[in-house]
């Protein structure tokens, strides 16, 4: 399983389980993805790391200082991070 971090401003948006639609947005040099509708946003991927499915399951969402971030399983083999 692919986990991915998607950043969410409000509470209470989606929770775990939850099954969500991804839609792909596409830069100049990266590739972010949003949690419909406008839920969540994630950070930037580049090309080999860019995301296959559309859908995924909720894994968890956690509260930090600065924010809450929802984690999301897609049914992918799961990509090594440029560190």
């Amino acid at each position: 399983m692919r986990e991915m971090k998607f950043k969410m401003e409000r509470p209470n948006l989606v929770k775990a389980g939850d099954t969500v639609n991804i839609t792909e947005r596409k830069t100049a040099l990266n590739y972010s993805y949003i949690i419909d509708p406008a839920v969540a946003m994630s950070g930037c991927y580049k090309l080999p790391q860019r995301l296959q499915s559309t859908q995924g399951v909720v894994k968890e969402v956690t509260r930090t200082e600065r924010g809450y971030y929802v984690t999301v399983e897609f049914d992918e083999e799961p990509i090594q991070m440029e560190e």
